[in-house]
């Protein structure tokens, strides 16, 4: 489920900047480009919340 929820946010994500950006150089609008970097993104995210340690930080004892 996190999975599938972390494709449609980066789903909508991406292809609301894809939209906003074409708009502003005035090319056409491409979904096949959003899908296809919405899924780059999400590997992306998925990759970096792997490497990134669950762990809690110890606390330093100093006295």
């Amino acid at each position: 489920m996190q999975y599938i929820m972390s494709f449609i946010w980066s789903f909508l994500l991406v292809t609301m900047l894809n939209y906003v950006v074409s708009s502003v150089l005035n090319v056409p609008f491409s979904l096949t480009t959003s899908t296809i970097l919405s899924v780059i993104f999400l590997i992306l995210i998925v990759l970096i919340s792997s490497i990134i340690p669950n762990d809690p930080i110890p606390e330093a004892d100093h006295h």
